[in-house]
């Protein structure tokens, strides 16, 4: 058994469509109407309740044990791109994680959870152009010294 992608329901394909093709950048790799499949292998589907039988009513929005994650090699240049969409709910605004990565918190239009990170590569870059040693970055970003070597 291969697992292929997480889907998503969403409420209107059209706004999501717009939502992760305007806002996040992503990249449609199949497009049957209802159905969107995305590189990076997720997919959205409207009308899902009927798709599988569920009482639309019984759909729950806003759910806050499952996200969508994604990395961004150039976190702040993304922020201001998202700040200049006045729709965006946030859930928090740039933070920085003891091992630290910088993320950013919001919901998509069906009010799923986007988190955007920095990847641990760059954060290890940027501790490593800061002065910090291999040894310190590593313990730092809880990452091997192996990695952090690699990503000098």
């Amino acid at each position: 058994m291969k697992f292929t992608c997480p889907l998503i329901a969403v409420n209107d394909i059209e706004v999501s469509k717009k939502f992760y093709t305007e806002i996040l950048h992503q990249k449609i790799i199949l497009d049957f109407g209802a159905n969107i499949t995305f590189e990076g292998n997720f997919a959205l589907q409207e009308n899902f309740a009927e798709l599988v039988g569920f009482n639309k009513n019984d759909m729950v929005q806003g759910s806050k044990n499952f996200e969508l994650y994604f990395e961004e090699d150039d976190l702040d240049s993304f922020v201001k791109h998202l700040k200049n969409n006045s729709e965006i709910k946030y859930i928090h605004d740039v933070k920085e994680y003891d091992w630290g990565q910088r993320v950013i918190r919001f919901y998509d239009p069906d009010m799923h959870m986007i988190e955007v990170g920095e990847s641990m590569e760059n954060v290890i870059k940027r501790f490593l152009n800061q002065g910090l040693s291999v040894e310190e970055t590593a313990k730092r970003t809880m990452h091997p010294i192996e990695f952090v070597k690699k990503c000098l």
